[in-house]
């Protein structure tokens, strides 16, 4: 006879598994982490000039807009692994119990959830790569849905809002970084939507208005690229981009006519 799964249990959270928005937070350091989207991913480039060292600004490393003075303000990614996110991995890959399957799928799940949220794709492919059978494994990703401990909606809201203020990241880019976590299209378009046009050109300003101070005696062609390229890397138009680097370069009396919104 069929074991029956008593759910009763199911239904509190896991340890350091707050529910809501607000607390929806994390990366999985083993799925996806920063993207090429991220001009951090260089760790001997800056794009503020000065070879392999970051200039230590009151902002956070990569330019984020919202940075404030002393430490600075740690990104959705660094959170969840600064919260024992590698660790949790490991440990739910290396102490599933034995026996039941779907027990040990709930076990794999709670370790993987607690204090960092993850996508029902991430967790199905934890489960997967211990070798949990189809059944069990569908069997708990959709208990853990409905009583709320997985939530790829409230996890693409928290996605978007933390790593757009905390690196300055626009719509393109975080489309992408949440596609690579599984989060279905419909979910996606619905969490980027909510950061609108004027939002994402009041961010690229404040990014080149951070960097701009760093490009100063190079040359106006070099500076171009140097702006340009840090706003491209962070998955903003070029057309935005550029008019916002001739922008910034205009109030400081540099002479740019000759550059369009459609290049240079």
């Amino acid at each position: 006879m069929t074991r029956r799964t008593d759910w009763a249990e199911y239904e509190y959270d896991a340890p350091g598994v707050p529910r809501g928005r607000d607390t929806v937070g994390g990366e999985d350091p083993a799925v996806g982490g920063d993207t090429a989207y991220d001009d951090g991913a260089d760790p001997g480039h800056s794009d503020a000039g000065g070879g392999g060292r970051t200039a230590r600004t009151g902002g956070s490393r990569d330019g984020g807009p919202h940075g404030a003075r002393g430490r600075r303000r740690r990104s959705f990614g660094e959170a969840a692994a600064a919260d024992g996110g590698a660790s949790a991995s490991v440990r739910a890959e290396r102490e599933e119990p034995p026996g039941d399957p779907v027990e040990r799928a709930r076990a794999i799940c709670l370790r993987l959830l607690t204090g960092t949220p993850r996508t029902r794709k991430q967790l199905a492919d934890a489960l997967r790569k211990r070798e949990i059978p189809d059944e069990a494994a569908e069997e708990v990703l959709s208990r853990f849905e409905e009583v709320g401990l997985i939530n790829d909606s409230a996890f693409a809201d928290a996605w978007v809002e933390s790593r757009h203020h905390g690196r300055g990241l626009a719509r393109r880019a975080l489309a992408r970084e949440l596609r690579t976590k599984g989060v279905d299209p419909a979910l996606v378009d619905e969490a980027v939507s909510r950061l609108d046009s004027e939002q994402e050109e009041e961010t690229a300003r404040e990014l080149v208005a951070r960097k701009l101070r760093a490009t100063r005696g190079l040359d106006r062609d070099k500076r171009i690229r140097r702006l340009a390229g840090m706003l491209a890397r962070k998955g903003y138009p070029e057309g935005l981009a550029l008019r916002v680097v001739r922008q910034a370069l205009e109030e400081e009396g540099e002479d740019t006519e000759f550059l369009g919104d459609e290049g240079y």
